[in-house]
């Protein structure tokens, strides 16, 4: 052999060489964890900086309350009391309450964020952690639960059924209408919620898109992304995707709307997979991906909870949406997940995917750490 082809030999092997390495580099960085013990540390990582960094409880509005129902669910599989004890001093420290007027002829469901707003499902999400920490303490203290069903029996009695007219909203009260179920058995709380979602659903849902507009006002054509297309916001579509997945699993196998909403549910995944970008996130605008670029975390995080859920209850097919959420997990994890245990990308407060608006690693919020903690928690009961 000349020293010509030697040379082109020895090129070509070192290409195959290198080839090998980076495709051996990509399947290690998106398998999916091996051990329970390694999502435990994940979710030890990210709720110890949580809780460490927020000493200060705050009140039961809605953004603090969705970060408890991750703590909960972290709680669930770790049994770790520091979880227990940081969510029971914050129900202590707001009366097992939410919004605290005594008043009810002065209870409104508009949106504000006063005492007066009791019927406002943003000052009712507090009410999953309150049943839990119920559950997980025995049943023994009503007091927990006490404010729970007042507000939602007096709810219940009223001749309204628009109170959940924000996609928000799905998340924040459908799980507390299928809890209280559980502990009370008052089919009551199973009929109001079949009224009250199908009036969402009339003015949010798009049967084509099988996807939910965060409320009437971004309905299309009336309201329409940058590039003239349908706006679905990424995180008001993961509240009600993993609202889903939290009412199904508290229902009786026979309940009579059970399988409509696991249709929709699965409707929705289909949908969702389809709209994930090749990075493994999904744009704040769903179909949408230049109207606001780049990485978001809670509606991400929201949906590889839902996905995850469903996998592991016979509910989505394993080969199909397995890859979704090897991609989903890979980002939460290697992009998302920050060295110190903060949760990055999270889109500020709002409601509406924004073109220009800046979410990087350091941007971080409380709801968001709340859907990773699902997230998660899932992951585990995945990992066999």
């Amino acid at each position: 052999m000349n020293f010509r082809n030697l040379f082109y030999a020895l090129m070509i092997a070192f290409s195959l060489v290198i080839v090998s390495c980076k495709t051996s580099a990509i399947k290690e960085k998106t398998v999916i964890p091996q051990s329970k013990k390694e999502i435990v540390a994940i979710i030890d990582k990210v709720n110890t900086h949580w809780q460490d960094t927020h000493p200060e409880l705050g009140n039961s509005f809605w953004n603090i309350a969705a970060y408890h129902t991750g703590n909960m669910e972290a709680y669930k599989i770790t049994k770790n009391k520091k979880y227990l004890d940081y969510s029971m001093s914050w129900a202590e420290k707001n009366q097992w309450m939410g919004a605290k007027s005594q008043d009810k002829s002065e209870w409104k469901y508009n949106y504000g964020e006063t005492d007066k707003h009791v019927l406002f499902g943003d000052w009712q999400i507090c009410f999953q952690t309150y049943i839990d920490l119920y559950n997980f303490t025995g049943k023994k203290d009503a007091h927990k639960i006490a404010r729970a069903r007042e507000v939602m029996e007096y709810e219940m009695s009223t001749a309204a059924n628009d109170y959940w007219w924000w996609v928000d909203g799905l998340y924040m009260v459908m799980p507390v209408m299928t809890k209280l179920y559980k502990v009370t058995g008052n089919e009551l709380y199973l009929e109001k919620l079949q009224e009250y979602l199908t009036h969402a659903n009339s003015i949010m849902y798009d049967d084509e898109a099988k996807l939910y507009f965060r409320d009437a006002k971004y309905v299309y054509p009336k309201h329409k992304s940058a590039n003239g297309k349908k706006d679905f916001w990424a995180r008001g579509d993961g509240w009600i995707f993993a609202g889903y997945a939290k009412i199904i699993q508290d229902l009786p196998k026979n309940a009579k709307h059970r399988n409509e909403y696991i249709n929709r549910f699965k409707d929705m995944a289909k949908s969702l997979a389809a709209a994930q970008q090749k990075e493994g996130y999904w744009t704040r605008s769903i179909l949408d991906p230049e109207h606001a670029p780049g990485p978001e975390t809670s509606g991400t995080a929201f949906f590889t909870y839902g996905y995850l859920w469903g996998i592991n209850n016979g509910i989505l097919d394993k080969k199909t949406y397995l890859p979704v959420v090897e991609k989903s997990w890979n980002y939460l994890t290697n992009v998302a997940l920050q060295a110190d245990g903060a949760v990055g990308y999270v889109q500020p407060i709002g409601e509406k995917a924004i073109p220009g608006q800046v979410v990087d690693k350091k941007s971080t919020a409380d709801f968001g750490v709340g859907a990773f903690l699902l997230a998660a928690s899932e992951m585990y009961r995945f990992v066999k």
